[in-house]
């Protein structure tokens, strides 16, 4: 008898075995408070209000049924965010299918180390001073215009600031190809914003067609 009383204690505390009711108000209170950031995620993923109404709707969905295998105290948003991702992934682009990256377009192994040098503050080069005056606009369409493994990758570092071993896990690929995608992208976007802040005056060729600052004065 006491072993009984024993495992149905250990059962009642294991939130894999948690009554309905429980998990319904821990999905509630924990996983619903991220609906907006999730939405603005799947916003920027699909271009489209009502693909990306029904991606957060589908996606929360399959969280909820598989929210009794969630380990609280672990990192929740990150749990969604891999959700969001790969219902993404497998559903919604094949409407936008993009080109695929060539063999010589792999990233190199000095490349991914300087990545790592990087931190998730935004994009390290010399002319962000300048390009920090670009409108939100321009930054988004240069966004859209990555690869979308580049676009995840930058999005969730430097909008939702997450670490790259978290990006590893949404996105279901090593930290190592985290980092390249990570660099890569950020590369890309910073040669496309630049080219724009360029073409509107924000930016300069200096005498070695390197960009610089432009002064008013």
């Amino acid at each position: 008898m006491a072993t009984n009383i024993s495992t149905t204690d250990s059962d009642a505390a294991d939130p894999a075995v948690a009554d309905p009711a429980t998990l319904d108000a821990r999905f509630e209170a924990e996983a619903l408070q991220f609906l907006d950031q999730l939405y603005g995620a799947a916003l920027r993923m699909t271009r489209n209000p009502a693909d990306a109404e029904d991606l957060v709707q589908e996606a929360y969905s399959k969280a909820y049924g598989a929210f009794h295998q969630f380990t609280p105290g672990t990192n929740l948003k990150a749990w969604l965010y891999r959700i969001l991702t790969n219902t993404y992934i497998n559903s919604y682009r094949k409407k936008q299918r993009e080109p695929q990256l060539s063999d010589d377009d792999e990233v190199q192994d000095w490349q991914i180390a300087r990545a790592a040098s990087h931190t998730s503050g935004g994009l390290p080069s010399a002319e962000s001073v300048a390009l920090d005056q670009l409108p939100d606009g321009a930054v988004v369409d240069a966004l859209h215009e990555l690869p979308e493994s580049f676009r995840l990758a930058v999005y969730l570092a430097d909008v939702e600031g997450f670490s790259y071993k978290e990006i590893a896990e949404i996105m279901d690929s090593p930290i190592g190809t985290v980092m390249s995608r990570l660099n890569r992208g950020r590369s890309r976007l910073r040669h496309l914003l630049t080219d724009h802040a360029r073409s509107i005056g924000l930016v300069r060729d200096d005498a070695s067609g390197s960009p610089v600052k432009e002064s008013h004065s």
